[in-house]
């Protein structure tokens, strides 16, 4: 997959993609990731970008000649995704689409935004990563680099995002590791059974019982129709109303 950032601060992207699996992944030829300086698509002496809004108001906007200019120049295919608090808000299912792509062109907005134009006529999508206002486009476009690229074949060891958090609407079960015991914190004792089934069960449990508390509106649309599904769940509601009990007669 093949990566086109448009920003005025190419700088910021230092370290996200030159550290961790994204240079790994860089540095095997599974990614790559071109940074274009918006100002060097300019035509004046002072490499202007921005101007003020017609109407009136505060801040600055970024004017549409530079950005089509430099967007223009090196576009191939693929998407052209904004990002922009106004744009649908990114999940998991949205980075596994955008994975099946293979050239992917990002612009960082800046300032009060973009001038209108270049959203019309230019861009193909716009991208949020959450209800909350950014300086820049600059972070929302590493998520995006960085969410998607990690589903690329070879990227990850195999089978490492098949059982993650947002990968099925559910939330993950707990992790452990060595040593089996901190502190007087034991590892719960199916996980050292060496029995696979029964560890499979546990965690499916454990990620239902974490996404009903946390995140009720995954949990909404889970299908949990199977038979082992409705045990479990017959289970988490007994092991809850036990617990109630406990504290009701505290």
């Amino acid at each position: 997959m093949h990566f086109d950032i448009f920003t005025l601060f190419p700088g910021m992207f230092q370290g996200p993609l030159t550290e961790s699996i994204l240079k790994r992944a860089q540095d095997r030829e599974l990614l790559s990731v071109a940074l274009h300086n918006i100002r060097n698509a300019t035509t004046d002496k002072h490499h202007v970008v921005d101007d003020y809004p017609y109407g009136g108001g505060a801040g600055m906007v970024m004017k549409p000649d530079p950005i089509f200019n430099a967007i223009e120049a090196v576009h191939q295919g693929g998407p052209i995704i904004y990002l922009t608090p106004q744009g649908r808000l990114f999940n998991q299912q949205i980075a596994q689409d955008l994975a099946q792509e293979s050239r992917i062109t990002l612009l960082c907005g800046h300032y009060e935004g973009i001038d209108e134009r270049v959203i019309q006529h230019l861009v193909t999508d716009e991208i949020s990563i959450g209800d909350y206002v950014l300086t820049g486009g600059e972070l929302a476009a590493m998520i995006v680099v960085d969410a998607v690229s990690r589903l690329l074949p070879g990227v990850l060891a195999e089978g490492s995002t098949t059982e993650e958090s947002h990968s099925s609407h559910m939330l993950e079960y707990p992790h452990y590791t060595r040593p089996p015991e901190f502190r007087g914190w034991r590892v719960p004792d199916v996980l050292l059974s060496g029995h696979h089934e029964q560890i499979a069960r546990w965690r499916r449990k454990e990620a239902l019982k974490k996404t009903r508390l946390r995140r009720p509106d995954l949990y909404a649309q889970l299908d949990l129709t199977s038979k082992q599904d409705k045990k479990l769940l017959r289970e988490m509601d007994e092991e809850e109303r036990d617990n109630q009990s406990g504290r009701d007669q505290l």
